[in-house]
């Protein structure tokens, strides 16, 4: 039986005292993020749960990683001779900067997934990109945390644990992870023995189906059950990743209890397969359209005022890699040569590459006549 929790909650308590807000994790130790464009090869397919596997990788040109825990890839293989590209998170921490793991759930009909599930062996190559995203606990320092998460959305949480560990931070944080069985628990064996290694970090596990042996919290999320589980909620900074269902739920949850705002951190979830989007033809109704010029295709096509650049360009039959389409992976990452966008991107871009010219064509509107280098 699932325990029902209290339907109605009051709003938590806002912590007592004020604490000053700490530097970032590893500072002074942890390099700044460094761009990585190259060929990675792989070393070791671990299985971790029924569905679920770990890639270990390593670059091929002797370069090391630097990135923030919660930052993530974008892979590209060839599959059946078609080029896929996917947007994984980084679960290694970057405590390691010569190898990186990647923590991936099977996905039905996944061709990227399924590939690394069931034909990436040892010396298998593949391409990547990265690191993108600001969802990392660098971007937010606190002096306490709760990381919820669900499914294989606890990755973010791997790197961002196994990161606290390797730097000795008795930093306070509390996971809370849902899933849907205990077999269906991540790294559970490790997360525990880092919990009772290191003071600060508390690991509560939730099932929706508990089996006969299973002793813990149980039933779906709810500011119940949260109330319940994270009684100090009020004084944390939270980071949530999951399917867009559990996120929505947890997000609800949060602000039932009186959580603030600018508190609340999460991650889409579905970068890790994103579905094909087919490109809508361009709407002339909404004014005039403008020129685009794909300087290295020597092309020329026309772009409404309320079309992204990204679809105006598949409308024309021209290829542009792409992933999320949502601004997050930063795979149509592409130079902008002259004119200007409106760009209302998810994290997938730095200002440093804006500053550059760089832009996102899939969250981008054109503003004027442009000229791309595609």
């Amino acid at each position: 039986m699932t325990e029902p929790w209290p339907v109605e909650v009051a709003p938590l308590p806002a912590p007592a005292l004020l604490h000053a807000v700490p530097s970032p994790l590893g500072a002074g130790i942890l390099p700044e993020e460094r761009p990585f464009e190259g060929e990675l090869r792989c070393r070791r397919v671990r299985r971790v749960t029924h569905d679920v596997v770990e890639v270990t990788l390593e670059p091929t040109g002797g370069e090391s990683f630097a990135f923030a825990p919660g930052q993530y890839l974008t892979l590209r293989a060839s599959i059946d001779g078609e080029p896929v590209e996917r947007c994984y998170t980084i679960s290694s921490p970057p405590t390691r900067p010569h190898l990186l793991t990647i923590t991936v759930k099977r996905v039905p009909d996944g061709p990227m997934s399924d590939w690394l599930h069931d034909r990436l062996v040892v010396g298998d190559r593949l391409r990547a990109s990265g690191p993108m995203g600001g969802f990392s606990v660098r971007e937010h320092p606190a002096s306490s945390y709760l990381l919820l998460s669900g499914g294989s959305g606890i990755t973010p949480t791997l790197s961002t644990l196994r990161t606290l560990a390797d730097l000795a931070e008795t930093t306070d944080v509390v996971v809370v992870h849902h899933a849907r069985t205990p077999a269906d628990l991540i790294e559970r064996p490790e997360l525990e023995a880092l919990a009772a290694a290191h003071d600060g970090v508390r690991i509560v596990w939730v099932v929706d189906q508990p089996d006969a042996s299973w002793s813990g919290p149980t039933g779906l999320m709810s500011a119940g059950q949260l109330a319940e589980l994270v009684p100090d909620l009020g004084g944390r900074e939270v980071f949530c990743c999951g399917p867009a269902g559990y996120m929505g739920a947890a997000r609800t949850a949060f602000e039932a209890l009186g959580g603030e705002s600018a508190r609340w951190h999460e991650e889409s979830f579905v970068l890790t397969e994103p579905l094909e989007v087919e490109a809508p033809a361009a709407d002339g109704a909404a004014g005039a359209a403008y020129r685009i010029r794909l300087q290295r295709s020597g092309r020329d096509l026309e772009c409404a005022p309320d079309e992204t650049v990204l679809d105006a360009v598949k409308a024309a039959g021209v290829r542009l890699p792409s992933s999320c389409v949502q601004g997050m992976c930063g795979t149509c990452k592409s130079t902008l040569v002259s004119g200007e966008v409106d760009m209302n991107h998810a994290g997938g871009i730095r200002p440093r590459e804006v500053a550059a010219g760089k832009f996102l064509p899939c969250c981008s509107t054109p503003l004027g006549d442009l000229v791309v280098d595609i």
